[in-house]
């Protein structure tokens, strides 16, 4: 696994439940950062739920996970509701976030040009530090990707 030596930069958003979450408040844990394009739609559903399915192995390693897209709070609350995730879904309606990890980018579908969340995941370490850079992840195995990366740095750290 290539490590990265990013500092991660601070946000401060609010989830599915109006509760606000920043980086500093995660400060001593691993964070998935996970940014989607929109909640409740099939690749997005996928993730989520594998994210949810594993969270508590990944809470084991001391792992949280926050997933960012630019839907509504009251969008977050009806998909984590609907399909029963069990981590914050933060909404960043001004794209402020997604900006600044740079997944906020331009796609062309038949001639026309728009804007759209990549689905890319950042995993960071205790420090505040990018050691991950996952670019146009495969929702369907993303989450095991994420948690055999983990358990090889544990390994190489010496760490269980």
């Amino acid at each position: 696994m290539k490590l990265l030596n990013l500092p991660a930069p601070e946000f401060t958003l609010k989830d599915q439940n109006g509760y606000e979450h920043g980086l500093k408040q995660y400060q001593g844990e691993f964070i998935v950062l996970y940014f989607y394009p929109k909640d409740d739609t099939p690749g997005c559903t996928t993730e989520a739920c594998s994210f949810r399915d594993e969270l508590n192995n990944l809470k084991e390693h001391h792992v949280q996970v926050l997933g960012v897209s630019a839907d509504t709070i009251e969008s977050h609350k009806k998909f984590a509701d609907k399909f029963k995730l069990n981590f914050p879904l933060l909404a960043d309606m001004d794209k402020k976030v997604v900006n600044a990890y740079g997944v906020w980018v331009e796609k062309s579908m038949y001639g026309k040009k728009y804007m759209v969340i990549q689905r890319d995941s950042f995993l960071i370490d205790k420090n505040g530090i990018i050691i991950k850079h996952y670019e146009k992840v495969k929702p369907e195995k993303h989450t095991a990707d994420v948690l055999a990366d983990i358990q090889n740095l544990l390994a190489l750290k010496g760490l269980p």
